[in-house]
């Protein structure tokens, strides 16, 4: 199985999160690890697996992603996706909403198939650190989408 995951990261957080879930689907899956901007869709065509991530600015993913998102084709049958977000757990925030529900839902609209609900791991403040044991759950939750295909 190949792997895909285009993220993008102002504090470095984001990043983090996506090597904890490459590393944790590695030992099953050939994984390349992308910023957005480096992310070519024509890659796109010999992926098993897209996981999109990024942090949370005002409800939505950064410019970089949604950048990348308009730029990915109607997928492929048979490409499964997945969606994240770093988000921080501010009343404003919850207001605006998060990230990774609307990657996913963009990733489903060009026929991906969702393989696991959207998934947000929460920073400390705007800048991070990470919340203590974010990193850990980021590697079960990509586990357990292992497991959803099986």
């Amino acid at each position: 199985m190949k792997a895909l995951i285009v993220y993008d990261s102002v504090y470095g957080n984001t990043e983090k999160i996506a090597r904890a879930v490459a590393e944790a689907i590695t030992p099953s899956a050939e994984v390349k690890v992308l910023q957005a901007g480096e992310a070519n869709p024509s890659e796109l065509e010999s992926t098993d697996l897209l996981i999109v991530g990024s942090p949370t600015h005002a409800g939505r993913p950064t410019p970089p992603i949604q950048e990348f998102l308009n730029k990915v084709p109607k997928l492929s049958q048979g490409i499964n996706v997945a969606a994240f977000d770093t988000r921080s757990q501010t009343k404003l925030v919850r207001v605006f909403g998060y990230a990774a529900g609307r990657i996913a839902n963009n990733l489903k609209k060009k026929g991906g198939n969702l393989i696991a609900s959207p998934e947000g791991f929460f920073v400390t403040s705007t800048k991070g650190p990470l919340k203590e044991g974010e990193l850990e759950r980021a590697a079960g939750w990509a586990k357990g989408m292992l497991e959803s295909k099986k």
